[in-house]
């Protein structure tokens, strides 16, 4: 049966609509000037209701002809990979045979905000991240707001267990634990606003091959979101202070970087998804994102700890340099902390198997500044 003219106006109205904000929001997120306050907001907006118009339209198409539902397929899956961040995997890089004959050595790196400050007082809350760190079996593993590890001088209750031979590096709220001996461990300086705020690095030794890992807790978004939700008007100059402040933050660790000297991973919670100029200005000196490479859907990382209680939001990243394959990468478990864990499966060229580092190895180098950030 014929449907009425009025419901295929409408559907034609739907597709076009639909059409033109994929496009719209396609080219805010990947082209427009930077920093857009109101773009800026929009990147931390539960991207599950973009589905909505979308999907809608997606159904209305059904009343027209086939050119129509191309359309509407088109602009769902332009919504569901540029603005939606929806990774295919296809970029991974496939795992050799034999690792050994292709000069390759396969490493699982993780990064996790485990929120130690709130899991000491919580009950049963380092069991939790425990259980989560052993489910993934990390080669390296690098934790942001962990601040009860450089306090204990260890990996406290419970965590060494679970990583027995993992050499340690903590400072302040950062913590690299690493199967691989680790040497040249030093903190740089990403300060804002006044407030003194850094991240850490280490030179990793695996199989004779040097490769730098560094991790970051950026500037959170959350002040800046409750200003302009709360104070609209006010709210806004907080939020664009906000916004530069993730950004000079970036700027930061590009000049501690760049030159690249060696392979390089790059971690932790950035605050900011993989479009935003944040991250993408750490993707212009040579990196890229592990879960994009290698992926599949949409690892979002944040915001199950607020309604409605599903993660929304990609903030947590794993950033790697050229030489350094990705054959897989996922995220965890949302049941340990605020944020979920990402895991990625590397392939790291190695020159030996019996080559050792040249630098003074680390087993246990814990620092414990006054560190007034968050």
């Amino acid at each position: 049966m014929t449907p009425p003219p009025v419901l295929r106006r409408l559907a034609r109205f739907g597709v076009i609509a639909s059409v033109l904000l994929a496009l719209a929001m396609t080219w805010l997120y990947h082209a427009a000037p930077r920093h857009l306050a109101a773009v800026e907001l929009t990147r931390y907006a539960p991207f599950l209701v973009y589905l909505v118009p979308g999907g809608l339209a997606f159904v209305l198409s059904w009343l027209l002809r086939p050119l129509w539902r191309v359309a509407a397929t088109l602009a769902l899956a332009l919504m569901l990979t540029a603005v939606m961040d929806f990774s295919t995997g296809l970029r991974s890089t496939p795992l050799p045979a034999d690792t050994a004959a292709a000069g390759v050595r396969p490493v699982r790196f993780m990064t996790y905000n485990i929120k130690s400050y709130r899991a000491a007082f919580r009950w049963g809350g380092f069991v939790s991240l425990n259980n989560e760190i052993e489910s993934q079996h990390p080669d390296i593993l690098v934790m942001q707001d962990a601040r009860d590890i450089a306090r204990i001088g260890d990996l406290p209750y419970g965590m060494r267990d679970v990583l027995p031979t993992h050499r340690l590096y903590a400072y302040g709220q950062y913590a690299i634990a690493s199967r691989f001996p680790l040497s040249d461990c030093r903190r740089g300086d990403i300060s804002h606003s006044g407030e003194k705020h850094e991240y850490i690095r280490c030179t990793v030794d695996i199989d004779g091959t040097l490769i730098d890992v560094v991790t970051a807790h950026l500037r959170t978004p959350r002040e800046g979101l409750n200003a302009t939700r709360f104070e609209p008007t006010d709210g806004l100059d907080e939020w664009r202070d906000n916004v530069a402040t993730r950004q000079s933050q970036a700027d930061a660790l590009v000049r501690d970087l760049v030159p690249l000297r060696r392979a390089t991973l790059l971690a932790g919670d950035l605050n900011a998804p993989e479009h935003s100029p944040v991250v993408q200005t750490l993707l212009a000196i040579g990196l890229r994102d592990a879960f994009s490479a290698a992926g599949v859907g949409w690892g979002y990382t944040h915001g199950h700890s607020l309604k409605p209680w599903v993660s929304f939001l990609r903030i947590d990243h794993i950033l790697v340099s050229p030489e350094i394959g990705v054959t897989s990468a996922h995220v965890g478990w949302r049941g340990g902390s605020e944020h979920r864990p990402v895991i990625a499966d590397l392939l790291i060229p190695v020159r030996s198997t019996s080559a050792s580092s040249t630098g003074r190895p680390v087993d246990k180098a814990v620092e414990k500044p006054v560190d007034k950030s968050r």
